[in-house]
């Protein structure tokens, strides 16, 4: 899966399971305060992430995730580790 394909597929169920307006999906944007999650939301993120693309999110990874940059290259990187699997 390339990065492109990754940051679509996220884009796309933020959109849906989220309802967040597409133009406030910005790479530089706060993720936290752009979702307004709520401790539960993180939850249901979580379940997301690791449905889409089948990898284990581990909760502490969390707390260095800020913009949707960071969220990408999580994402990225954790669909890489598992390719190379």
């Amino acid at each position: 899966m390339t990065d492109k394909e990754i940051i679509v597929k996220i884009n796309g169920f933020l959109v849906e399971e989220f309802e967040v307006e597409e133009e406030k999906i910005q790479p530089d944007a706060n993720l936290k305060e752009t979702l307004d999650l709520d401790s539960l939301d993180y939850v249901d993120l979580v379940v997301v992430i690791e449905d889409a693309f089948g990898f284990k999110v581990v909760p502490e990874d969390f707390m260095t995730i800020v913009t949707f940059s960071d969220f990408y290259a999580y994402a990225q990187s954790k669909v890489a580790e598992k390719e190379a699997a």
